[in-house]
């Protein structure tokens, strides 16, 4: 409800400095990552993950409230930097109570539960974003986002509440073998953070076509802004239809073929992107980009679950850092494609750093292969 307007409310309403504002979105979200790691490890030990989703959403329903009821760049700036990376926690822990509750099922079911999940949120983002324009297309202010943000927590909490099934808290016994601490190196340990660096290095392509994408068609491809918002939803529309389809080829077909399929597709896409003239190379182009963002935006969910597969508050919050992480990087390539080349170039370039990302994946796949095989010869 408030992402798209954030910056309007911010920027525009508030007064905020675009410097300022840029500092902002970027402590909200390392913030954001801290918070995760830390609640989803607290939520491992206690066995159950209800109690740490009613907290992040008490902070949601303040931190959207106080906005809009006290609007003013201290209140703003406040919300930003503790209630609201603080609720934005939710995420990961949604699908850490969805892993747990998974318990038993094979890995294929698993990524299609995910799937499902998923599929959901994109849901969220087709829709919502829209209704909450129409209905303040008229208003002089889109403070009134913040306020439908906050009520809508209020609704999420009280699903919680009533609706999530409760379960005894049940510490597993591999949670048990180490100390809070312990567990928290392991998200910097070596074998993680190489794993999360190929799947940033990948989902870096979806922050880096967020930006291209407006950019390549008001200029190069002589397009409007209407053309965006169009192409924006059509994709999004298609994201929804192909994330079921890429959980039934992962299914069949295994995880990372699935993630390279879709990362091929998708690295054609923008690659395809770099040479686009027209208005209708985009929209020809939306197919390409649909399918293989479908399949970036799913798969990697359970591959990072499955990193810390005994923890699954810890092995979700991984979403939160892969999104950190990525952010960073489509900022970095970003920075230097547009030196260096255009924005068509940095199109192209696009498409090789997410390649990279999947070679960078498919050797460390094949090192955990053969070792346990060079083990065995021993």
């Amino acid at each position: 409800m408030t992402a798209p307007y954030r910056s309007i409310v911010g920027i525009r309403e508030l007064g905020l400095s675009d410097g300022l504002y840029s500092f902002l979105a970027f402590a909200s979200a390392a913030v954001n990552v801290v918070i995760s790691v830390l609640l989803g490890n607290l939520a491992d030990r206690l066995g159950e993950y209800r109690s740490a989703m009613i907290g992040a959403c008490l902070f949601g329903i303040v931190g959207y409230g106080m906005v809009y009821a006290f609007p003013s760049p201290a209140t703003f700036i406040v919300s930003a930097l503790l209630p609201l990376p603080i609720y934005g926690a939710l995420n990961s822990l949604l699908f850490a109570n969805a892993r747990a509750a998974m318990q038993g099922m094979s890995r294929s079911d698993m990524v299609t539960a995910n799937s499902g999940v998923r599929a959901m949120i994109s849901l969220s983002w087709v829709l919502i974003p829209g209704i909450t324009g129409l209905v303040l297309s008229g208003a002089s202010s889109m403070l009134p986002a913040y306020l439908f943000a906050s009520l809508s927590c209020v609704v999420c909490q009280g699903i919680i509440l009533f609706a999530l099934p409760k379960r005894a808290g049940t510490v597993m016994a591999e949670v048990r073998r180490l100390t809070y601490f312990e567990a928290l190196r392991q998200v910097v340990s070596p074998r993680i953070s190489a794993h999360i660096a190929g799947v940033a290095l990948i989902t870096s392509t979806l922050h880096l076509n967020d930006a291209l994408l407006p950019l390549i068609a008001t200029g190069a491809a002589h397009g409007r802004l209407s053309d965006v918002g169009i192409l924006v939803g059509i994709v999004a529309a298609l994201e929804i239809i192909f994330i079921i389809v890429w959980s039934r080829i992962a299914r069949q077909t295994g995880q990372m073929t699935a993630l390279a399929a879709g990362t091929i597709i998708y690295a054609l896409f923008l690659g395809l992107l770099g040479f686009a003239s027209a208005p209708w190379h985009l929209y020809a182009l939306t197919l390409l980009a649909g399918v293989g963002a479908a399949a970036i935006i799913s798969i990697p969910i359970t591959y990072l679950q499955d990193l810390i597969a005994d923890r699954p508050g810890l092995g979700s919050a991984l979403i939160s850092v892969n999104v950190f992480a990525s952010a960073g990087i489509g900022a970095l390539v970003f920075a230097v494609g547009t030196w260096a080349t255009g924005y068509s170039g940095t199109a192209i370039l696009s498409a090789v750093t997410g390649l990279s990302g999947i070679t960078l994946l498919g050797l460390l796949q094949r090192r955990n292969v053969v070792a346990p095989a060079d083990a065995e010869v021993q």
